[in-house]
């Protein structure tokens, strides 16, 4: 666990942690399975598998990684979501809130996540997020992805502060050892997309919160 400094910046994952993004990447993940003939998945049994990426939810969904045709069945997935990239998507609940009291309170915000440039955008300019943000790191903004550091170090190096005064909030364990590695105090996303046998209070975090107004309730602490 790492020792914070008075926190001067909020990070954000995006997928899970931010924005409920489930319900359009599973739909995009069942118009391809629908394509292939493989029986649909629902919202609550594929979100887990976000995480993993557009393979990931393909291998998870058909029940193995020798999918017929991955990188075909990869790209229509992922044209899709970009199509219907924020048909449902939304802000988990109580978390504009969240964004209003750190705008009001003059503390920056941001993003870092393993989503690709492309998408990113895409997705916070359709949920009219893009203008509020101090900084977006995305999965290829540096040569690594989380949970090597480097994307929260950069995400550091942009906003001007050192990694101990930001607070960076995940709701997977790759997240949070990204935290950990770039020597930043974490929260885990206990509300996000996590397995049935997640146990986040082993991840290592400063703390596991159970809906995003926990997050003010922890800035509180460490102003």
């Amino acid at each position: 666990m790492i020792q914070p400094a008075p926190t001067r910046a909020v990070l954000f994952d995006l997928d899970g942690t931010l924005v409920n993004t489930a319900p359009d990447l599973v739909n995009a993940l069942n118009t391809v399975l629908c394509d292939y003939q493989h029986p649909q998945v629902s919202v609550s049994e594929a979100a887990p598998y976000i995480s993993t990426g557009a393979a990931g939810m393909l291998e998870y969904a058909m029940g193995t990684s020798e999918l017929p045709d991955r990188q075909h069945m990869v790209d229509s997935l992922v044209t899709h979501y970009h199509q219907h990239i924020a048909d449902s998507s939304c802000l988990f609940p109580e978390m504009e809130r969240v964004l209003q009291k750190l705008e009001q309170s003059g503390l920056n915000w941001g993003i870092v996540t393993n989503k690709i440039e492309r998408l990113t955008h895409t997705l916070l300019t359709a949920l009219n997020l893009t203008h509020r943000t101090a900084c977006i790191v995305c999965g290829d903004t540096t040569s690594y992805s989380k949970p090597h550091p480097a994307p929260l170090l950069e995400a550091c190096r942009l906003l001007g502060h050192a990694p101990d005064q930001c607070l960076y909030i995940g709701d997977a364990r790759t997240d949070i050892e990204a935290a950990r590695r770039a020597m930043m105090p974490s929260l885990a996303a206990g509300y996000g997309f996590l397995h049935k046998d997640d146990n986040p209070h082993h991840w290592g975090a400063n703390a596991v919160i159970d809906n995003p107004a926990q997050i003010l309730d922890w800035i509180v602490n460490h102003v």
